[in-house]
């Protein structure tokens, strides 16, 4: 059996009993980092073989897993936080035991994204998970374009050293939406704030944020995307979206007929009608 099994993502004490119990069971334990998991296994007086299992031998090493399980071995993969298959090594195994009928499960424990969501106050209702957010700016474009017109909360993870370069860009493209940095998440300097990109973006050019960050999302009432779509025409709305996101004339229509909940070639159409 393959067990999936979350991990601490700050106190080493938010771990459950059955995840315990597991580790201290198992043949083996699939690790990102062999040193950093030894931290915890140590701390709980576990001592077991540990292998490393991360985004850069995920695809090497999934025969040797499977075949261990096909003979019965009981395996245990942990990320260094969190819950394995979130933005973390695991969705691909979990693919590779389904494929091959092999058992897997999942112990459930700390998720960084649900429990900054819960810190924020932000509404709960509707969330996306975004994960980490990307590094090309095309592609930042596209997924502020996605915030702005999801109707609720949407969770990211940001490093340290690229906070700063993405509020920069959100106040640019995504003014009014509230905004909420939650870091340290579970440990001793555990902090959270709030207010538009604008705003935190002064917060911390005073004082830089350190450690794991969890950055939040929620589109004001008043926000732009509904301005778009209660007072500009199609035809508008698509200019616009390509002006201020940087989309291609395809991409453009593509979301404005989503937004809109019209087919495709109604938006287009509209455009070609007005160009010729």
């Amino acid at each position: 059996m393959l067990y999936l099994i979350a991990t601490p993502i700050g106190n080493l004490a938010d771990i459950t009993i059955r995840a315990l119990t597991i580790l201290q069971l198992c043949d083996y334990i699939l690790c990102e980092d062999t040193k950093h998991s030894r931290i915890l296994l140590a701390h709980h007086k576990i001592q077991k073989p540990l292998k490393s299992y991360h985004k850069f031998n995920e695809s090497e090493k999934e025969k040797m897993i499977l075949e261990d399980l096909r003979e019965g071995k009981n395996i245990a993969l942990i990320s260094d936080a969190g819950t394995p298959g979130i933005c973390d090594p695991g969705q691909d195994l979990i693919q590779a035991c389904r494929l091959h009928d092999l058992p897997y499960t999942v112990i459930p424990g700390p998720c960084a994204a649900i429990v900054a969501l819960t810190l924020s106050g932000l509404s709960t209702e509707k969330f996306q998970m975004i994960g980490f957010l990307p590094k090309k700016l095309s592609d930042l474009q596209k997924i502020f374009q996605e915030i702005l017109y999801y109707p609720g909360t949407s969770i990211s993870y940001e490093t340290p050293h690229r906070i700063e370069k993405t509020l920069e860009l959100a106040a640019k493209h995504i003014p009014t939406c509230k905004l909420c940095i939650v870091r340290e998440i579970t440990k001793k300097f555990e902090e959270i704030l709030h207010g538009t990109a604008e705003e935190l973006l002064d917060r911390i050019k005073q004082k830089p944020l350190k450690g794991e960050i969890v950055l939040l999302f929620s589109p004001s009432n008043q926000s732009h995307a509904q301005l778009s779509l209660e007072e500009l025409t199609p035809e508008e709305h698509v200019k616009k979206l390509q002006e201020e996101f940087g989309l291609s004339l395809q991409e453009a229509i593509k979301t404005v007929a989503k937004h809109r909940q019209v087919p495709k070639r109604e938006i287009y159409n509209k455009i070609h009608r007005e160009e010729s």
